[in-house]
């Protein structure tokens, strides 16, 4: 991986996996180290929520149909504590894939929707761009919310 500020492309990116389904988990995090990526997984949303506030990863693939919060929460949160800084996020969805939910992913922050099972080569192609991308160093929750201290001549 490139350091931040060389100019240099990386080629491994931090990525979350969101599912209450241990076989999705697992196959999407397999496919994704496979490429050389760091894979944190999460199988409810809160677990998702904290580890968020921990470290901004890459990119976040998200199942929607969740047990305790819906993927939608999730969506919503990361760009309320990122901002411009949020990560890119892709959602995943068996049961809810109409057009309806496809626009309430997309309101809520998500860039992209696939339908489970969602194909390997599909997600690797929207997760690379972000590797032709310059690495951004890792933000913590408490860089970002920290107060602006006001300038002397300010008050």
């Amino acid at each position: 991986m490139a350091l931040a500020g060389t100019g240099m492309p990386r080629q491994s990116l931090r990525l979350l996996v969101v599912d209450d389904e241990p076989d999705t988990v697992a196959t999407l995090k397999a496919i994704l180290e496979d490429e050389g990526h760091s894979v944190a997984t999460a199988g409810s949303v809160l677990t998702a929520l904290r580890h968020l506030r921990e470290e901004r990863p890459d990119a976040v693939v998200a199942d929607i149909n969740m047990p305790d919060l819906s993927g939608y929460e999730l969506g919503r949160e990361a760009r309320r504590i990122y901002g411009a800084l949020a990560p890119m996020l892709i959602a995943i969805s068996g049961v809810w894939k109409g057009q309806t939910d496809r626009m309430l992913a997309q309101l809520a922050g998500f860039q992209f929707f696939l339908e489970k099972p969602c194909e390997p080569k599909v997600l690797l192609s929207l997760l690379s761009p972000l590797k032709r991308q310059e690495a951004r160093p890792s933000v913590s929750l408490t860089e970002i919310t920290a107060p602006i201290e006001p300038e002397p001549g300010d008050l």
